[in-house]
């Protein structure tokens, strides 16, 4: 194998796009770090909570923010050598806010982002069938279970649980966000000069494996090791979810062939 030259990555993704699967598949090899929203919340305080951290215990909130972003690439290192980082573009531009407290002065986003993780693959997971990606949100939104393990049993549950209600409107307006975010995601990576490893949905939910060795290639690591990692998560859709996509066709005056497996990852 050739030297590793990369110290972090970074999975830019919208939501339902089985960013949920990819990390837990990289966190299982050993060997790329614990990938994770580890800047999630829009929020200094919730990025202190999270990592067990209070305001009142540093003399200034820029040290407050130099001590949350140690924790999170203490977590998402786990073991490894490798910070593994999860990012959705709703939480980005606060994200960025902060990164320009911590490094000031006349510096590229990309340059930022290496200066406080080092040397970065930027990969870029999107999931092209916005309707099924909108089905697959709404129902976790209502249901408030949004992950399963391999087994069945629960694996992400935030709200108690509740029927899953068709909803049109709602669905054009998760179908509309979905595809303005990821074109927001296609900016940015052009006004950087990045060329990220992008990966499809459809190819990681048909095949783990592949797309998992896809990544280990490019981050530099034995792809091999994929072949010992077996996927962690369920799919959650069902007739139901096949039932809202004719309905919503119908209703609409379209039909179309799915782009990817009728699941969630």
């Amino acid at each position: 194998m050739t030297r590793q030259p990369f110290q972090s990555y970074m999975i830019c993704i919208v939501p339902r796009s089985g960013s949920t699967l990819l990390c837990s598949l990289l966190d299982a090899t050993g060997v790329a770090g614990v990938p994770d929203s580890h800047f999630h919340v829009p929020s200094l305080d919730g990025w202190l909570e999270e990592y067990g951290l209070k305001r009142a215990e540093f003399a200034s909130d820029l040290d407050a923010l130099r001590a949350a972003f140690a924790a999170a690439v203490a977590r998402g290192k786990g073991e490894s050598d490798l910070f593994g980082l999860r990012l959705q573009r709703g939480s980005f531009g606060f994200f960025l806010a902060q990164l320009k407290r911590l490094f000031p002065g006349p510096m590229s986003d990309r340059a930022r982002l290496e200066a406080a993780f080092g040397p970065m693959l930027f990969i870029h997971l999107s999931r092209p069938d916005r309707l099924s990606q909108a089905i697959s949100r709404l129902r976790a939104e209502q249901t408030g279970l949004w992950h399963r393990n391999a087994d069945g049993s629960e694996r992400e549950r935030l709200a108690p649980p509740q029927d899953a209600r068709y909803d049109k409107a709602a669905l054009i307006r998760h179908m509309a966000l979905h595809e303005t975010q990821d074109a927001a995601w296609e900016r940015w990576f052009r006004q950087e000069g990045l060329t990220p490893l992008w990966l499809r949905y459809d190819a990681l939910a048909k095949d783990p494996g592949q797309v998992l060795a896809q990544v280990l290639t490019a981050l530099r690591l034995d792809p091999a090791l994929a072949l010992s990692v077996e996927p962690p998560t369920a799919r959650l859709s069902d007739a139901l979810s096949r039932d809202w996509r004719d309905r919503f066709e119908r209703e609409s005056g379209e039909r179309s062939t799915p782009s990817d497996p009728q699941g969630d990852c």
